[in-house]
Formats: structure tokens, sequence, C-alpha cells
């Protein structure tokens, strides 16, 4: 456990807070760690802090199933489960130690092992959450699957916090590899995704791959056989294993820079596209992060037109997420309206009316 971390359930007093907003028709903005405040558009609405609802609630390293309270610390889960030698699969980044368990599922944001091992929505099993309605319901695991068709607790991962507060996580855990190596190659990005292309369809143990326009990072894992085989074969440097996790947290040099940040999300081996800025892919190539100065429409417009979607990572930004189709946005009111019919959960946080 971390030093000065205290566990406790203050999930009532939570409730409590939601219902007088909803009598008074007061906005509410969730926030754990702010680790992610910087992402999507300004709200206009009273804090309500999780952070004092926290602890670990379950865990039985055998069942590889891991339940933990919303304000939770995501640093304090990690280091429950690298004592068992688990880990969460999908790789969240940590927000420099400030990011809650509630948080990495409503932002879902996952790391660099993503293609290999799913996202953040792949590992949530249950959940706890308090709606717009003022009640605190349990979705998922052994309980009701969902409330009109729908699988809440994994529809609750990216959602941030426009359906309800979150209470209360259940997350699938994987066992940690035995053995970890990473590389260096000198290749162009076009040669890069062939190789990656090539080194698939031979089940090579990758669970990261990366280019900053220079080299391919890749980074091996499993068993040490498989792991010596797969570096031989594949050549290249020894390199620093750190430089996963400066890449989660973005802090590699390539993200000191004074333009607009991007991540675009695109479909598996699109080949080198003619982006107006600097590029970093990730993710095998299905992730770029773009530093640039074209305004929202263009980028975003771009990346539709090759399957993907952009999403700025500039404060600031007034449309920082991919327009929806006319019908996707009359979903996501419908689900709004279902879940949240005062509209008091972060309103416009994704979209403007939403």
């Amino acid at each position: 456990m971390q030093q000065g971390f205290q566990s406790a359930d203050n999930s009532a007093d939570l409730l409590a807070q939601v219902q007088a907003a909803i009598a008074s028709h007061t906005p509410l903005r969730p926030r754990g760690g702010g680790s992610k405040d910087f992402l999507g558009r300004a709200v206009d609405g009273v804090v309500l802090d999780t952070r004092n609802h926290s602890g670990i609630v379950s865990y039985d390293p055998t069942e590889l199933v891991i339940t933990a309270r919303a304000g939770t610390p995501l640093s304090v889960l990690q280091a429950a489960l690298d004592d068992a030698g688990q880990m969460l699969g999908c790789e969240p980044p940590s927000g420099n130690g400030a990011a809650t368990v509630g948080g990495m599922v409503a932002s879902g944001l996952s790391g660099p092992r993503r293609p290999w091992s799913g996202a953040v929505r792949d590992f949530v099993l249950g959940t706890r959450l308090i709606t717009g309605r003022g009640t605190h319901l349990r979705f998922g695991g052994e309980v009701m699957k969902n409330v009109a068709g729908y699988d809440l607790s994994r529809l609750l991962a990216g959602s941030f916090g426009c359906l309800g507060l979150l209470t209360e996580v259940s997350l699938k855990v994987l066992p940690k590899p035995q053995c970890s190596h990473s590389l260096r190659l000198e290749v162009t990005f076009a040669d890069a995704l062939q190789k990656l292309a090539e080194w698939g369809r031979q089940a090579l143990p990758v669970t990261g791959a990366s280019h900053d326009g220079h080299a391919l990072s890749v980074r091996l894992e499993g068993g040490e056989a498989m792991v010596e085989a797969s570096r031989l074969r594949i050549g290249g440097d020894t390199l620093d294993g750190g430089y996963w996790a400066e890449l989660r947290e973005r802090r590699l040099p390539f993200f000191v820079d004074a333009r607009p940040l991007w991540r675009l999300s695109l479909p598996p081996n699109t080949p080198p596209l003619p982006l107006p800025g600097d590029v970093l892919a990730d993710w095998g190539g299905s992730q770029r992060w773009l530093l640039s100065d074209a305004d929202a429409g263009t980028l975003q417009a771009f990346a539709a037109m090759h399957g993907g979607h952009a999403t700025c990572y500039h404060a600031g930004c007034e449309q920082p997420f991919q327009p929806l189709a006319p019908v996707l946005m009359r979903y996501h009111r419908q689900l709004k309206a279902q879940m949240d019919p005062h509209g008091i959960f972060n309103p416009g946080r994704l979209y403007a009316g939403l």
C-alpha cells in the first residue's frame, strides 16, 4: 500500500451528493486524481471527488479478478497485483501517479500492450454506478447484465463520467510475463509495418511496437526460451525496457512540444499517411501521435477518411472528440436520457448538448 493511503467506503455520501444535485438541477463534474482533466470539453459543474471512496474490496489471485473502489489510486491496485505476480493487461497510463481506478475506466485509455492483450473495456467484469436517477446499482458479474440490452459495465469504459458516477470496478487481471526483452531496429515506418505483419503471422511474442520516424522499437514477452529465440530472429539493438513506460505516460522527448497533440486511432496495417506535422506511431501503427497546428476539422476529417478517428490531447480544444454520425449521436442521446435524465453528469464533456 502507498504511504498515507487509507481505505474507506464513502458511497453513502457520494449518493447523497448526487441526489442533492438532482433535486437542485446542479451539474456535477466527477473527478478522481485529475490526470485526465485536459481531455474533453470544459464542464461548468461542481466537482464530485471520488478519492475518499477508495480501497481494494476483494482480490483472490487464483481467480485472476480484483475489485476496487473508484477512488483507489491506480498505483495502489498495481502494487497489489505486482506482489502477486500479476498485472493489468491493458497497461493503462498512471498519470504520473495521480490516476485512479475509476478514472482509468471512465477514460478507457490503454497503453502499448493494448493490441495484443486488449483494451480497458475488455478487462471490466462488473461495476457499481450511481445513476442520474439517484440510485446505486451493480452491473456485471453474477448479477444482472444490464437494464436495456446494453453491456453497461463495459459501456462505461470511455464514457468520461457522462452516464453516472462509477463507485466500484471488478477487473480481470493477467499473470506477468516470465521474461521481457526490448529491441530497436533502424528501419523505415513502411518497412516496420511489413515486419510486424510478418511477425504476427509467425506468432512471435510481440507485446509492444512503436516507430518514432527513425526506428522501430519492439517488446517481446513470454517464456524465456521463446523470447530468446524471437530476439535472435528479429535482431537489432537492445532497448531499455523503461521506454514503454515513458511512451505510455507521454514522457518521451517527442511529447515536449508547444504544438497541439493529437491521437489518431486507425485500422491495423494502415500505411504511412501524409499527416501535417510530426508523428510517433504506437500499437504497431494503429495509434499515431501527431503534433500539428492543423485545425480540428481537417484532422478529424482526414482520420475519418482513412477509417479511424482523431482525439485532441490539447486543453481548450473546442472539438476534442471525433464528430459522430447522426445515427450514432441519436443513440448517445437516448442512452444519456435513460441513464442521466436530468443531465447532471459532465454535461457537454464529450459533445455539446450531450
